[in-house]
C-alpha cells in the first residue's frame, strides 16, 4: 500500500511542532472587556441570563478595572444604566451621568494603564428603549437626524470625562460624521471612534437587554439595524463609516457573521473589531452549566475562529476567563 509523499500529520506530531506552524495567534492583548456600571446601585447585581456577568456600583469600578488590567487586557468597554430615563435621553449626555463619572474615575485612578472605550447609544437612556429618539409619542418612528445630534453630545461628554475611544452603536445614518465633527470642534482630535458599523438585527442581543435594561417598549429595531440576510448591505454600512472617517469598524454579532468579518478585513484597510455578543456568551455558559460542553474549550475555539476570520480585536464577555487561559 503506497502513501503520498506529503503527510500533513508530520507537522502535528508534538506541541512544539504545532506551535511552530500555528497560523492564528490570540492573546489577552486582543481582547476588550465589557463593564456595566449602574447608577444608584449599592452592591454588585448578577445578570440572570448571563451567569458570571454583573452590573457594578460606581464604588466597585476601580477594583474591577484593576483586575482587568492585571490580566493584561488592554481596554474596557463601558456601558451605563442610569437612574432615570426620559423621551430625549438627557441623562446620556449629563456631565454628571453614570458613564461620565465612571470614565473620569477610571482615568484618574489608572491613567494610561488601560484604554477606556465608551458605548454611545440611547437605548439605556430613553423611556422608549430605542437606540435613537422617537418622534411623536405612542410608538412613533426613530428620528435619525435628531438622534445623531444627541449622539454627538454624548460622545463629547464622554471625551470630556477622559474616554480614549467613543463607540457609537445606534446605527444612525451619519453618526460618525456628526461625532467626528463635534469631537474636533471641542478640541478632542485625538479621541478615536470605533463604530458598530455593521450591527445586525439579531436575537443574540437578548441577554444584553437584561443586563442594560434597554429592551424597546414598542416595536423592534429592524428599521435601523442591518438585516442578517444582507451581506452586501452590511459592507455598504462599513464603507460608509470608513468614508466618514471612522478609526475602527466593528462587525456585530461575531460568531454567526464570520464571513462578514473576513470580508471587511479583505476590503478595508482599517482595524476591524468584532463583538462576541451576550447571546453567544449565554449559550456557551448555559450549555456548560448543564455539563454538555467544556466552557474553556468552546470559548477558546470561538475566540480563535473570530480572530482567524480577520478581527484585530474582540469585545467579549469571556475576556477575563480567556486572558487567564491564554497566558503562556
Amino acid at each position: 500500500m503506497s502513501f503520498p509523499a506529503r503527510r500533513l500529520r508530520r507537522l502535528r506530531t508534538s506541541p512544539g511542532m504545532r506551535e511552530l506552524v500555528r497560523e492564528t495567534t490570540l492573546t489577552a492583548g486582543d481582547l476588550i472587556c465589557p463593564v456595566f456600571v449602574q447608577e444608584g446601585l449599592r452592591t454588585r447585581a448578577g445578570v440572570g441570563s448571563m451567569p458570571g456577568i454583573e452590573r457594578l456600583p460606581l464604588d466597585d469600578i476601580n477594583d474591577e478595572v484593576g483586575t482587568i488590567a492585571d490580566l493584561g487586557i488592554p481596554a474596557i468597554m463601558l456601558f451605563g444604566i442610569p437612574a432615570s430615563k426620559d423621551e430625549a435621553g438627557t441623562s446620556a449626555f449629563d456631565e454628571g451621568g453614570i458613564v461620565q463619572r465612571a470614565v473620569s474615575q477610571v482615568r484618574q485612578n489608572f491613567g494610561d494603564k488601560i484604554a477606556i472605550m465608551s458605548d454611545v447609544c440611547l437605548c439605556q437612556y430613553t423611556s422608549a428603549g430605542h437606540c435613537g429618539i422617537v418622534s411623536g409619542s405612542g410608538g412613533g418612528a426613530v428620528d435619525n437626524d435628531l438622534s445623531v445630534e444627541t449622539l454627538a453630545k454624548i460622545a463629547v461628554s464622554h471625551a470630556r470625562a477622559g474616554a480614549d475611544t467613543v463607540s457609537p452603536s445606534a446605527m444612525m445614518d451619519g453618526q460618525v460624521t456628526a461625532i467626528r465633527s463635534a469631537l474636533d470642534g471641542e478640541g478632542f482630535t485625538d479621541v478615536s471612534i470605533m463604530s458598530h458599523s455593521a450591527k445586525h438585527r439579531s436575537s443574540f442581543y437578548s441577554p444584553f437587554r437584561d443586563a442594560a435594561e434597554c429592551a424597546p417598549k414598542f416595536g423592534d429595531r429592524k428599521t435601523y439595524q442591518v438585516p442578517f440576510t444582507n451581506a452586501r448591505e452590511s459592507m455598504r454600512e462599513v464603507e460608509s463609516d470608513v468614508n466618514e472617517g471612522v478609526d475602527i469598524v466593528m462587525i456585530k454579532p461575531a460568531l454567526s457573521y464570520l464571513d462578514l468579518i473576513a470580508e471587511a478585513r479583505r476590503r478595508f484597510n482599517v482595524p476591524v473589531a468584532a463583538y462576541s455578543v451576550s447571546g453567544e456568551y449565554a449559550l456557551v455558559r448555559g450549555a456548560a452549566e448543564q455539563g454538555w460542553v467544556d466552557e474553556r474549550d468552546i470559548a477558546e475555539e470561538i475566540l480563535y475562529s473570530i480572530k482567524r476570520a480577520g478581527a484585530d480585536m474582540i469585545v467579549t464577555y469571556f475576556a477575563k476567563q480567556a486572558a487567564e487561559f491564554l497566558q503562556p
